[in-house]
């Protein structure tokens, strides 16, 4: 079969945890005897290697005159008017992120095949994307529930995205099927990470605590700052943060770390998106990683950081409970939400608190990471194989196609 992938993100373009996934995902889909894959991403990508190929499609955001804003939205629905006047051969369509929903839908009704979405996550479950795309926002829900609603399929990639989707979507249960995200522990492993310390000055006479990822509201990395003034001080901690959402949480992030720093040394911010090599590299370095995230549909981070060898301490929401066992791969820490506003934490102070609190108890006990430490990379073995979760997925389009 020919299977059509679409998706923002992909190679040497990733960001966020939707590239990784697409990343992994078509490279293995593209091991299988059966499966032929044409993915059409945002960016420059060419490569014309059978059975895996991959094209970018580059827009000319400069010659935009809308807000700069919306210049995402625009992007988006050029590309998906783009990957579908290109023509195709494929017997089944698959979308990664709202970016692509747009241009899956134009394939399915014009083409004729069946369209599968997996949901990475859900814009309804994050609000503060108004905050960069005001008035986009609603196009962006808009043209995802009209996706999600048509499709033939629709992937979650945990049990607590798929009770995501049927709430706040009008989709059959019988079409939510869950396939998680997955973990190469052949590359994530772990590893010297002293040139990585050394290149970024982080000293190697005490131990550390690791935040990755982006500055967004949804990865919680505010609170993390906040945190620091109740964490004891014998441990560093390094953010590698970069890529702020908005000018203005660029701002109160700069401001939350300022802050912290007054209360204690020892805070090291990376303040870019490192790359692969470095990310792993920092894993194996850490005596703990912190996922303090208040919407993660599943958290490949904590995934990755478990299977370097590094025990995890993670919000217990969305799919991190899926990944993470409490105190036998990490601690997980409960997060009460308002429910007039998604999201948002009920005390934020005693959040805060309580992530350091779990962090101070876990740096605090060296045989208990040690513990951790083996049960995560060994969970990270026996569950999370991408090579099982592209066989599930060819499944899947096997049964649609039928």
């Amino acid at each position: 079969m020919n299977a059509l992938i679409y998706s923002n993100e992909y190679p040497p373009h990733n960001y966020g945890g939707a590239g990784v996934h697409v990343e992994y995902l078509t490279r293995e889909l593209a091991k299988l005897p059966d499966v032929d894959v044409d993915v059409r991403a945002f960016g420059d990508q060419a490569m014309a290697d059978y059975p895996l190929k991959v094209k970018g499609y580059p827009v000319n955001t400069a010659a935009f005159k809308a807000p700069e804003h919306l210049h995402s939205i625009f992007g988006s629905s050029q590309r998906a008017i783009s990957f579908n006047a290109d023509g195709n051969e494929a017997d089944i369509v698959h979308c990664h992120t709202w970016y692509t929903h747009l241009a899956g839908i134009l394939t399915k009704l014009n083409y004729g095949i069946p369209l599968v979405i997996t949901g990475h996550s859900l814009e309804p479950l994050r609000p503060w994307k108004r905050e960069q795309l005001a008035g986009g926002y609603d196009f962006s829900r808009w043209v995802e529930k009209t996706a999600l609603e048509m499709a033939d399929a629709v992937i979650a990639v945990s049990e607590g995205t798929k009770t995501d989707i049927l709430k706040h979507f009008n989709v059959a249960p019988e079409k939510v099927h869950v396939i998680y995200n997955g973990i190469d522990t052949e590359e994530y492993q772990a590893v010297d990470p002293n040139p990585a310390l050394a290149k970024f000055k982080v000293p190697t006479d005490q131990p550390y605590v690791l935040f990755v990822g982006r500055i967004t509201r949804q990865k919680g990395i505010v609170h993390l700052v906040e945190a620091i003034q109740h964490m004891q001080t014998n441990y560093n901690v390094v953010l590698c943060a970069g890529a702020p959402d908005t000018p203005e949480i660029a701002a109160e992030m700069k401001a939350a770390v300022a802050q912290a720093g007054k209360t204690r040394g020892g805070i090291y911010w990376i303040d870019e998106m490192v790359g692969k090599t470095d990310i792993i590299q920092l894993y194996s370095g850490a005596d703990v990683f912190c996922c303090p995230s208040i919407y993660e549909p599943f958290g490949i981070i904590n995934l990755e950081a478990m299977a370097c060898e590094t025990p995890v301490v993670g919000a217990m929401v969305g799919g991190i409970p899926e990944v993470i066992v409490h105190d036998e791969t990490g601690y997980l820490v409960p997060l009460a939400q308002e429910k007039e506003s998604p999201f948002t934490p009920l005390n934020p102070a005693a959040y805060a608190e309580d992530l350091a609190h779990q962090i101070n108890r876990l740096m605090g006990d060296p045989e208990r990471r040690r513990s951790f430490a083996k049960a995560g990379r060994a969970r990270a073995l026996n569950q999370f194989s991408w090579t099982r979760i592209a066989q599930q997925t060819r499944d899947l389009y096997q049964a649609l196609i039928r």
